[in-house]
């Protein structure tokens, strides 16, 4: 399970007291803002993409969307979101917990300028009622990221 992973690696690093764990599905940026108790924005989505057919990962702020000319000037190819049925082949994680944390060894992962808005965000951690308290400040501590990248626009 996907979430034993992620347990794993923060309890290997001495921060497992961070993944917090709910009765209600925090699935949706919606649904995690709600369990969670802050805004939306503050959600850190983390979107699977196909780039020349290899996986990525892109972790944005819960409110806004992926913008496919922005997407296609970084990335130079068209946005392509990987099948939902195939994401936990080939993230490591199903839909609904996909996070930036014990992914498969060689997906990249990029972090989108719309988190810097943000002091706190909060991050899936492996499944679809979970999450992670991480200051902005921290994020090159936890997650083994490739670059910065604006990709997004506001929904």
């Amino acid at each position: 399970m996907a979430i034993e992973k992620v347990k794993q690696y923060f309890k290997s690093i001495g921060e497992l007291d961070r993944l917090m764990e709910f009765e209600e599905s925090t699935a949706t940026v919606e649904l995690a803002a709600k369990a969670v108790g802050c805004e939306p924005g503050n959600i850190a989505k983390t979107i699977s993409l196909f780039v020349e057919d290899k996986p990525i990962l892109i972790l944005l702020a819960g409110d806004v969307k992926i913008d496919n000319h922005k997407f296609k000037d970084t990335f130079h190819t068209k946005t392509k979101m990987i099948p939902i049925d195939e994401v936990e082949k080939y993230i490591g994680h199903a839909v609904g917990g996909v996070c930036p944390f014990a992914v498969n060894e060689s997906v990249p992962i990029y972090l989108d300028k719309s988190l810097k808005r943000f002091k706190t965000i909060y991050p899936a951690a492996g499944n679809e009622r979970s999450c992670i308290k991480l200051n902005i400040d921290e994020l090159d501590k936890f997650i083994k990221y490739k670059d910065w990248v604006d990709v997004s626009k506001p929904k």
